[in-house]
């Protein structure tokens, strides 16, 4: 299985740098707009890209367990995303992108530990690394006057639902990509609508909002690294290297956004990067 874990988790972090890249752009188009608002938004641009690559990849459609794994998983990322975005408008970064990863890789270590067994000693140290770099971005920034709490709620409710994404969409069987992401995708698309309906709220025109549109395409190209890595390798090492996204959010939240980015967190990815080579030997 040896290099089939170091195919996994090379495109695990393939997954972790996209989705990265996505989280930062979609916490910009959600800042001053309701964050189910851009949900709806980013899930139909996402939805357009995933419906594209299995109509041209010819993808059967999954049937029964498939379907309903795959609909667990729109559900919890839906509220993730949801969560996520709207932690990303209001506070730091680096509070909130973090913690959701920290939360939503416990969920998913545990559960893919008693799934398929402890890992080797190496790995289980390569993991506590990573986890410990994760945890080290989130610590080493100053905190926001009156953010640092919603961002750290926020954050939380993300990783729950991250995690459960995490552990719903890995329980595809392997062959089809494309087709369970688009269930997966339709789900969080009606969660978005729905919510918007309720609270009465317009949706966001599409020429008005590029960023939430990028957003959609990034966050399903991560998807699809995701579940690829899910197939090559074990559930808690594709979620832990996917969710190593942060880094890349609080890196690009320094150099765009001028959000002062810490030693401790330039560790922190170091420990990550640490991580990573420990998982994959």
């Amino acid at each position: 299985m040896g290099g089939s874990t170091s195919l996994g988790v090379i495109v695990a972090l393939v997954a972790a740098l996209v989705w990265g890249s996505g989280d930062f752009v979609g916490g910009r188009a959600a800042r001053g707009r309701d964050s189910y608002q851009v949900l709806a938004l980013v899930s139909l641009s996402g939805l357009a890209v995933l419906l594209l690559c299995a109509w041209v990849r010819g993808e059967a459609w999954p049937a029964g367990a498939a379907i309903a794994w795959s609909a667990a998983a729109g559900v919890a990322g839906g509220f993730g995303l949801a969560a996520l975005y709207q932690g990303l408008a209001i506070a730091e970064a680096a509070v909130v992108a973090p913690t959701a990863a920290v939360v939503g890789v416990i969920l998913a270590v545990v559960i893919g530990a008693a799934l398929a067994g402890l890992p080797t000693p190496m790995q289980v140290t390569g993991m506590l690394a990573g986890t410990a770099g994760i945890w080290l971005v989130a610590r080493g920034s100053s905190p926001v006057p009156g953010g640092p709490q919603h961002g750290l709620g926020l954050g939380l409710i993300a990783g729950v639902g991250f995690g459960g994404f995490f552990v719903c969409i890995a329980q595809v069987p392997t062959g089809a990509v494309f087709t369970p992401l688009v269930i997966s995708k339709s789900v969080a698309t009606l969660l978005g609508l729905i919510v918007v309906a309720a609270r009465r709220l317009p949706l966001l025109s599409p020429r008005g909002n590029p960023w939430a549109l990028l957003a959609g395409v990034l966050d399903a190209a991560g998807n699809v690294f995701y579940l690829v890595a899910a197939h090559l390798t074990r559930l808690d090492f594709a979620a832990l290297v996917s969710s190593m996204a942060p880094a890349v959010t609080v890196v690009l939240a320094g150099a765009i956004s001028r959000q002062r980015v810490a030693a401790r967190q330039w560790l922190g990815v170091g420990m990550c990067v640490l991580g990573i080579a420990l998982i994959a030997a």
